[in-house]
């Protein structure tokens, strides 16, 4: 610890997990080590104008002078620490650019310094620190902290983006399953299950169990058979990606059952983020294929098992819903009031796990 004056904002800058905490212990950690009079911060950067710019006092102009700092890093790549006049011909040049008319003159600074964070070839942040005339320019001391304070700023960024890229995927995963139909299981590219409803569940019990048993284990683990072909189709992607293909369209695979071959397994690997972040996910999509019901056996049609779980109210008013009459509609043929209808369809969705009406409706028929 070079200060003790900066550790607890240095533990309020690592435990920072989304922007807004970032910049407040930015703020903190700069103002405990030296003087300032003005700190700008700018993130995602496309390639070099951000798209978030943050600062400490409203300015008419930007602090983040785009087309010096490009020019000058198109000569001098991935620099980390710059001072600002650096990025001018000389003091003349500085003095006429827009950005000391917009944002030095107006807070009366002199001098100042950025900080640049890099992802390889991509320029992540720039924090600016810009000091008045009384501050004077940095000591050879400070300028040696601050270069220290630039490797925590990049673990703090990098730990930072981590949990963006998290919570991005998280989204994606949960918009992804929105769309997809019941019982459904997805796992992550290590096989662990990150996904499985209760339709899922019960499949899986069936699955393991024999047609004479009487009972089924809800909590039943996924089949060793879908398990093995999840391994294959990863193996299969793996070397299409060390051959520089691209393995988008890998296909499905479906696994029946040994013995019984109505139930069977339809498995398919997704890349569910967007920015294609994260590694892919398996998605297991299971059928069964007889037309008799059994209990504990699910099935594409009103007797599915997860199905029992309505109760005879219920179940008639799901059958209105898939006619497609409205609430009010339902309430009227069912001599209900509205608010009762609403609150049993809510039942509804939350037994059957379904989001929506639309998937309510593909369940049912």
């Amino acid at each position: 610890m070079l200060n003790p004056t900066l550790e607890k904002p240095l533990l309020h800058l690592h435990a920072a997990t989304e922007v807004g905490s970032f910049w407040k212990a930015v703020q903190d950690v700069i103002g405990a080590a030296i003087p300032t009079c003005f700190i700008g911060l700018t993130l995602q950067h496309s390639p070099i104008s951000p798209r978030i710019a943050k600062s400490t006092k409203k300015l008419r102009g930007s602090f983040f002078p785009i087309a010096p700092i490009e020019k000058y890093f198109n000569v001098h790549p991935h620099q980390h620490v710059v001072f600002i006049i650096d990025f001018f011909a000389n003091e003349r040049h500085f003095r006429r650019s827009s950005f000391y008319r917009g944002c030095m003159a107006p807070i009366n600074g002199r001098y100042a310094i950025g900080l640049f964070f890099w992802d390889i070839r991509r320029l992540l942040a720039a924090i600016i620190v810009v000091r008045n005339t009384r501050q004077g320019e940095l000591s050879s001391l400070e300028l040696k902290l601050i270069r220290h304070l630039h490797a925590q700023f990049q673990t703090a960024l990098c730990r930072l983006r981590s949990l963006e890229r998290e919570r991005t995927v998280r989204v994606a995963l949960e918009q992804f399953m929105r769309r997809v139909p019941l019982p459904t299981a997805v796992l992550r590219w290590n096989l662990k299950l990150v996904y499985q409803n209760q339709a899922a569940s019960e499949f899986c019990a069936v699955w393991h169990r024999s047609p004479e048993a009487r009972f089924v284990k809800v909590k039943a683990p996924l089949p060793a058979e879908i398990l093995d072909r999840c391994r294959v189709l990863k193996r299969r992607w793996e070397q299409l990606s060390l051959l520089g293909l691209r393995p988008a369209n890998l296909g499905e695979e479906i696994v029946h059952h040994p013995a019984r071959r109505e139930l069977r397994a339809t498995i398919s690997v997704k890349q569910i983020s967007s920015a294609a972040v994260a590694q892919p996910h398996f998605l297991i999509e299971f059928e069964n294929l007889c037309g008799s019901a059994t209990i504990g056996s699910p099935k594409s049609s009103p007797s599915l098992s997860h199905l029992v779980q309505l109760t005879n109210r219920e179940q008639s008013l799901a059958r209105l819903v898939c006619d497609g009459r409205s609430n009010q509609e339902i309430a009227d043929e069912a001599g209900l009031s509205l608010e009762t209808v609403k609150r049993h369809l809510h039942s509804i969705f939350c037994k059957l796990e379904v989001p929506s009406r639309s998937r309510l409706i593909t369940l049912m028929r």
